[in-house]
């Protein structure tokens, strides 16, 4: 039973029929002075993806156009009860050895994101969910306003607000997080998944969402039978949006994890 209707298996057929043609982009495809990211890199710790910006030239920022890239950052999910009745379609079982794990067996680093309507939008995911999650966007000149300079977040795992800036010193005070966890899901099924679906699900605009760098830190790989937002309104849909992340790509739960949800969706 889908809790969020956006996300269906076309979707990700058409992530995994795009990558395993090479990501080629066509017409849409930015200019060399236009590629995004080119100057930074990204690093691994514990499943989390954390940003190493250089720093933003002098150019004057672009204010952001009103645009609609990808989801809704809170996607809208039915009652608790449609959420439980998920949960019950996930199998119980313990962790798998984490043995073989990196990073890279989920692809390397964020992609020019392929699950906006049509395909490619010439900006790779993290700018996607940067310029999805954040208010007052401005972006960096010839970039076609992909890269996100600064915004403000208000962020659902604290509640706090936030000021994002790009740079090397202050990008990871915002991060992206996967909200099911690269190395969780390899110990729980991701390992029999193929290349391309583990990369579409390191880039799912469900799975991921801009935070407060520090608390997505102490996150690590965390479950929710180890970890939960400490914004306690917003565990709900964070649990909800695990259970629909691990079923739509055939995961399973501990059953220390499926206790857990159980008694966060039975506050609901």
């Amino acid at each position: 039973m889908s809790l969020f209707s956006d996300h269906s298996s076309v979707r990700l057929a058409a992530v995994t029929a795009v990558a395993a043609a090479g990501l080629v982009v066509s017409g849409c495809a930015l200019p060399d002075e236009a590629r995004t990211d080119v100057s930074w890199s990204s690093t691994a710790i514990d499943g989390h993806s954390i940003v190493e910006d250089a720093p933003v030239t002098s150019a004057s920022p672009s204010p952001v156009e009103p645009t609609t890239p990808i989801e809704p950052a809170t996607p809208t999910t039915g009652p608790a009860s449609n959420a439980l009745a998920t949960l019950e379609t996930i199998p119980v079982k313990g962790r798998a050895p984490k043995t073989g794990y990196t990073r890279s067996q989920f692809g390397k680093g964020w992609i020019d994101d392929v699950d906006v309507e049509g395909g490619h939008n010439g900006c790779d995911t993290r700018n996607d969910i940067l310029r999805r999650d954040l208010i007052d966007l401005t972006t960096k000149p010839k970039t076609r306003d992909c890269v996100i300079l600064t915004g403000i977040l208000d962020d659902v795992y604290t509640g706090k607000v936030i000021d994002f800036q790009r740079g090397e010193t202050t990008s990871n005070a915002v991060q992206i997080d996967h909200v099911v966890a690269l190395s969780d899901a390899w110990q729980k099924g991701a390992q029999q998944l193929t290349a391309d679906e583990r990369k579409s699900f390191a880039n799912d605009p469900l799975n991921l969402q801009a935070v407060d760098g520090p608390t997505n830190a102490r996150k690590k790989d965390g479950d929710a039978a180890t970890w939960l937002p400490p914004n306690r309104a917003y565990r709900c849909t964070y649990v909800s949006r695990q259970i629909e992340v691990k079923a739509s790509y055939r995961l399973w739960v501990t059953k220390a994890e499926k206790e857990a949800m159980q008694r966060v969706l039975a506050a609901c």
